[in-house]
């Protein structure tokens, strides 16, 4: 591999690895907590047309890091009773006005009520600085949706579950080893992160290459502090090398052009903080993986560089409601969007068998 290509890979891995009427938003159910007043947009700003089946709206929740988080809302139209739930979030990188938001309106449409949101630091989200991954926060951020969800009026609290697209695949499993409200989870084209970032990608990099990766992102710390900021790994590589490997020409096709483009999406644009990736390296999320007692779902597709991801966390399951399906044909970014691809009628009828 190209030397280029080579500094291509490992700049992924850290950033990938790293219209209707606006309705108004639902406070529901009340908090004894203040929560921080986020700037939410108004318009319809998603990368998918609104459905004219559910009704939407913005809804703000906080997780016991007193973190504020920003969610779509989606609610099946003409339904009475407390409703099964569903929270969404992923890719790594992006926001909830682009793969999450399109799972969770699809699911609303089929009779789910459901969230996508912004994880911690990112998007329409609070937390400073900007821009932070973290493998704690981030797997709280799920259990904090499941908090929202179960003191909703109109949710059935014994019926939620949540479903994770790329990164936060493997932040749901980790958060479904966790919370034991958790009844289903959906693991989509999923990344392990920390595997991800400490090995590299086909767990290319041994110790001494973590050495040099922790040297670098020490020293990048020590800039940061003395320049009073936080310098930024970069979203999506742009423009493309000639020598660039097909599957970040597939992120390419997705974070930067106007299928999948969004303004607040760290991909599309300038990527997390450069020293997010110091928590995830030694933080193995998956540790506790094979203690998952709900029912697990992990879709990856048959082409996806990433497949082997979901494939390892699969054999580590030992419950016996779990199941691996693998998509004929797809890559890792046809399950962000590909309405062909992604299997929706499956995921309906997972949720409907255990949900219940």
């Amino acid at each position: 591999m190209k030397n280029s290509v080579k500094t291509l890979c490992l700049t992924t891995v850290i950033c990938l690895c790293s219209a209707g009427s606006f309705m108004a938003q639902d406070n529901q159910p009340n908090n004894k907590y203040m929560e921080q007043k986020l700037n939410l947009a108004q318009e319809w700003d998603k990368t998918f047309p609104q459905s004219d089946k559910v009704k939407h709206s913005k809804v703000t929740f906080h997780n016991r890091f007193g973190i504020t988080l920003a969610a779509d809302l989606y609610i099946p139209k003409n339904v009475e009773g407390k409703l099964p739930a569903i929270a969404v979030s992923g890719p790594f990188g992006a926001v909830k006005e682009q793969s999450s938001g399109l799972y969770a309106q699809t699911l609303a449409e089929r009779g789910f009520l459901t969230i996508a949101f912004d994880p911690s630091y990112t998007g329409e989200s609070g937390g400073e600085p900007r821009y932070v991954a973290s493998p704690d926060i981030n797997t709280e951020d799920f259990s904090a949706a499941v908090d929202y969800l179960s003191t909703r009026d109109d949710v059935d609290a014994e019926r939620i579950g949540i479903l994770g697209i790329c990164g936060w695949g493997g932040m749901a499993l980790n958060a479904a080893a966790i919370d034991t409200r958790i009844k289903g989870t959906v693991a989509v084209t999923m990344y392990d992160m920390h595997r991800a970032t400490a090995n590299g990608y086909f767990d290319a990099m041994d110790a001494d290459a973590r050495y040099e990766l922790r040297k670098q992102l020490n020293a990048q710390r020590t800039e940061d502090y003395r320049n009073g900021s936080y310098d930024r790994a970069g979203g999506v590589v742009d423009p493309l090398p000639e020598d660039t490997p097909q599957f970040v020409k597939d992120y390419h096709a997705y974070y930067k052009t106007p299928r999948g483009y969004h303004k607040r999406s760290l991909n599309s644009n300038d990527g997390w903080n450069k020293t997010s990736t110091l928590s995830l390296l030694n933080t193995p999320i998956l540790a506790y993986s094979d203690e998952i007692r709900s029912a697990v779902l992990v879709i990856h597709g048959e082409k996806a560089h990433s497949r082997y991801f979901g494939e390892d966390a699969f054999k580590k399951l030992k419950s016996e409601n779990k199941e691996l399906l693998i998509i004929p044909g797809a890559s890792h970014v046809d399950l962000y969007d590909n309405l062909q691809a992604i299997p929706f009628d499956k995921i309906e009828q997972f949720f409907r068998e255990y949900l219940k």
